[in-house]
């Protein structure tokens, strides 16, 4: 009997230590450094999942090490992939819709993004994501602003006749209403075109403006403040038939790590828009902060340019601008 017993609790072991062997693993990849904000998120949501005890692993693949930046939304789509922290717009091209999260004067700050994500325009975007069997895990915004290599740039007419880099084909179409040119290039080439004057000013990302050290090359920094035109929709995306394949306590995990990781997105991208300011203050360059009626007046530029040009090429195009636009 005791013999019988012993044998029982030795199988019941052998196969409760099979089961833990075999714990799920998901795979993870973005474009990011691991000292980014991106890779943070990721990484807060891979370490609580691997504290709940759950029998879930994610391996985060950073630095495009598993794809290429622009070539992740595909294979996540198609199952290849689990999860990816990426730009939205950057999948554009498959869903045409997804091009309102990287548009002028959508957002006008942290606050209001935070509001975004949480209203029937994000409804209708998700909706667009499950069609193609993504869903979002963490929400997330990043702001940008503008340097001037010799004038600050806070009104439309600051740009008219100026050599301008934009972040984005929404930025580019509003910047040429406005009378700039537009040269197309890397957030990374904006030093070295301005060094050389090939760049009168540029628009990027609050972290990109300080990684690539455009204090140097400026006079006049609007930094991501009140009011700031650029926001960038960066969510970290799963696939969902993966995700609805998984144990309800690997979702609950999963959901439960992913709340804690938007909540830090959040202040952080506040925190980067703030650092930036100091670097540039510190650097001697002067702080132009945009103001209401300056971002009303770029927005009203952005209706006839920008937003005229989505919904010209996207279907639902204004009934999706309007959802974005009723968010106050």
């Amino acid at each position: 009997m005791n013999l019988k017993l012993t044998a029982t609790v030795a199988s019941l072991a052998l196969f409760a230590g099979t089961l833990s062997a075999a714990a799920t693993e998901l795979r993870l990849s973005h474009q990011w450094s691991d000292k980014d904000v991106r890779h943070q998120v990721a990484k807060i949501v891979a370490d609580e999942v691997a504290a709940a005890g759950v029998d879930l692993e994610i391996k985060i693949f950073p630095t495009q090490s598993l794809f290429k930046a622009r070539e992740q939304y595909t294979p996540l789509s198609r199952g290849q992939l689990d999860m990816t922290v990426l730009p939205l717009s950057y999948a554009g091209g498959q869903q045409p819709a997804y091009n309102l999260t990287l548009m002028p004067g959508l957002v006008k700050n942290h606050d209001h993004a935070a509001r975004m994500n949480d209203s029937p325009f994000m409804e209708a975007i998700e909706a667009k994501m499950a069609e193609d069997d993504v869903m979002v895990l963490v929400h997330g915004y990043l702001a940008g602003g503008f340097a001037g290599k010799d004038d600050c740039i806070t009104a439309p007419e600051d740009v008219a006749g100026k050599q301008m880099r934009a972040a984005g084909k929404a930025f580019e179409q509003m910047l040429a209403g406005a009378g700039a040119s537009i040269a197309s290039m890397a957030s990374s080439e904006i030093y070295n075109a301005m060094q050389t004057g090939v760049l009168d000013a540029a628009n990027t990302s609050s972290s990109s403006f300080v990684s690539y050290r455009i204090y140097e090359q400026v006079a006049c920094y609007t930094p991501a403040g009140e009011y700031a035109l650029w926001f960038m929709y960066q969510p970290l995306i799963m696939n969902k038939s993966t995700f609805e394949g998984l144990s309800e306590e690997q979702q609950a995990a999963l959901m439960a790590a992913a709340e804690k990781a938007q909540a830090y997105y959040l202040e952080e991208a506040k925190k980067e828009d703030a650092e930036s300011r100091r670097v540039f203050e510190e650097a001697g360059v002067e702080i132009a902060d945009m103001t209401e009626a300056e971002f009303n007046a770029w927005r009203d530029l952005a209706k006839e340019t920008s937003y005229k040009a989505f919904v010209a090429e996207t279907p639902d195009g204004q009934a999706l601008l309007d959802l974005a636009l009723a968010v106050d």
